[in-house]
């Protein structure tokens, strides 16, 4: 299984879930794990998705999830499992 950190950083505003969960569904990502949550009027979301079932480039997967946030109004990145664990190991 290939996994990656999705993360979405913007205003609070609805439908930001729905949005990217149909983007993601609609590329044959899995979604893991979620955690989201808002404050002072800002979105927060980090999900845990697999990718393995997405035929394309891991290129084209962070294009397309990079222009979603901008239809959307919000930050959306993606990262390779082992590039965020190694980020973010003491």
């Amino acid at each position: 299984m290939k996994r990656a950190v999705i993360t979405v950083v913007g205003k609070d505003s609805v439908g930001i879930i729905a949005k990217v969960c149909t983007y993601l569904a609609e590329k044959n990502i899995n979604i893991l794990d979620i955690s989201q949550t808002i404050v002072g009027g800002f979105f927060n979301m980090m999900m845990i998705v697999d990718v393995t079932s997405f035929d394309n480039g891991y290129k084209e997967m962070s294009e397309g999830v990079e222009a979603l946030g901008e239809d959307i109004g919000c930050t959306v990145r993606i990262q390779r499992e082992e590039i965020f664990d190694s980020m973010h190991r003491l």
